[in-house]
């Protein structure tokens, strides 16, 4: 083999003309359709989408996709004036988390699938059977791909939307975990207060036992009796601090803003029509993801023409390309249907979503309205009770009743006071943790 005397240029001049001039036209296309397809304003959902390209649709212009308008018309339903809106603003203020940034990465991948329909070029070196080095370089325009460009348009675009709802979870998540802290040791706090005053009281019914023992007219077993009542008590006031300050350093944990003097319970106005859970907005935004995936792949397996200008050694040449990224086989057919079905099944995820969410909140709906009865009749048992207590008291004075009645009767009235002091806390947690399902505890507009 002999090697050639002269080396022809790898560019000629009438190619580098070409091949810059198709570069011109590229870069003129795409500062034509400079955009994003989601807003890049200060809100993650705003609703400003001036000049951007819609997915799978180069070129124009729309307003944001439906799932993201969603998200961000969503108010919260927290007050920022009260405790919960306290709350919640110190803990946001503080929150860690990585959704914003995978938010952020899927809005620049989906800007940089917005421009994949234009030519693409890019330099090959080959080496031939002759052991001569080829190189070229390649100008490729795409003519028909059966929608696998646009369906990457679409995919880049789902992504966008799946970030966005894992970032609206992550903030109603956080958010509500500190609401659910700080109404926990409310709670605790409350009932430990029932169980001191308890205690003090049962404290005086055990100085009278222990003169009554002195005196002789009563035996040790029954004050033995009242102090194992009175330690109880006394263990159960220091139980509820102790859960109290454990739920109040998870609080604090979470902000840097002090939260130790707020106190007592916010609303929670729960609006007549909740908007969809999150967890059905997320199949929503997957199933665009699952269904464009598909077209891809389906793509793959059917013809596609492009055109090629290429120059370098062996001088410019034109053409056009058939092929096909996946090759043929027995198991095409199969991978096809495998590919409709996927479609199907992502449709059927969503309507999934939907019937647990209706069952989720149905039960939700169904504890909340036992307990909003269980606290006003329990509160008028308990009134009753002290009532009748007054009275038993009255008798005891009047010496028709003895101390240990007395004891029985208060132990029975401070277990309902301390249970139905927690009720009005124990609402408050589940429709926290509605609100919390529908992504409502956070304003759309603010994240």
């Amino acid at each position: 083999m002999t090697r050639r005397s002269s080396q022809k240029p790898l560019i000629r001049a009438s190619a580098v003309a070409r091949i810059t001039a198709a570069g011109l036209i590229a870069a003129g296309l795409s500062g034509c359709m400079e955009g994003t397809p989601f807003p890049t304003s200060r809100s993650a959902f705003s609703p400003s989408t001036s000049g951007m390209p819609a997915p799978g649709k180069p070129g124009t212009t729309q307003e944001s996709s439906a799932i993201i308008a969603d998200l961000g018309a969503r108010s919260s339903i927290l007050r920022g004036s009260d405790a919960y809106g306290q709350v919640a603003q110190a803990v946001l203020d503080d929150a860690k988390g990585s959704a914003k940034a995978e938010l952020r990465v899927a809005r620049l991948t989906a800007k940089a699938k917005s421009k994949n329909w234009l030519p693409q070029i890019g330099p090959t070196v080959t080496l031939s059977s002759l052991g001569d080095l080829v190189t070229q370089l390649v100008l490729e325009q795409v003519l028909w791909d059966n929608g696998a460009k646009r369906a990457e348009r679409d995919y880049a675009a789902a992504d966008v939307e799946v970030a966005a709802v894992s970032l609206s979870s992550e903030m109603n998540d956080t958010v509500a975990e500190g609401l659910k802290a700080y109404i926990t040791a409310q709670k605790a706090q409350a009932q430990a207060a029932v169980a001191e005053r308890s205690a003090a009281k049962i404290g005086e019914f055990n100085h009278i036992m222990e003169q009554r023992v002195e005196g002789g007219l009563s035996d040790k077993s029954e004050a033995r009796v009242l102090a194992q009542k009175l330690d109880e008590i006394r263990a159960t006031a220091q139980s509820d601090r102790d859960s109290a300050a454990t739920a109040l350093a998870q609080l604090q944990a979470m902000t840097a803003r002090p939260v130790a003097g707020l106190s007592g319970l916010g609303e929670f106005p729960l609006p007549a029509a909740l908007p969809d859970a999150l967890s059905i907005t997320e199949a929503k935004a997957e199933q665009g993801r699952t269904v464009a995936q598909a077209k891809i792949e389906r793509a793959g397996h059917l013809p596609t023409l492009s055109a090629q200008a290429a120059t370098g050694t062996g001088g410019p040449s034109t053409g056009l390309v058939v092929g096909v990224d996946e090759l043929l086989g027995f198991g095409t057919k199969d991978t096809l249907a495998a590919l409709d079905a996927t479609e199907e099944a992502a449709g059927a995820r969503v309507e999934k979503a939907r019937q647990d969410d209706a069952l989720t909140l149905a039960a939700l709906q169904a504890k909340l309205a036992a307990l909003e009865a269980k606290e006003v009749r329990d509160a008028q048992v308990v009134a009753e009770t002290g009532a009748g207590l007054d009275m038993f008291t009255e008798q005891y004075r009047m010496g028709r009743r003895t101390l240990m009645e007395l004891v029985n009767m208060y132990e029975s009235y401070a277990d309902m006071a301390h249970a139905q002091a927690g009720l009005k806390y124990d609402i408050a947690l589940i429709k926290l943790e509605i609100a919390r399902q529908h992504g409502i505890l956070v304003s759309g507009a603010s994240i």
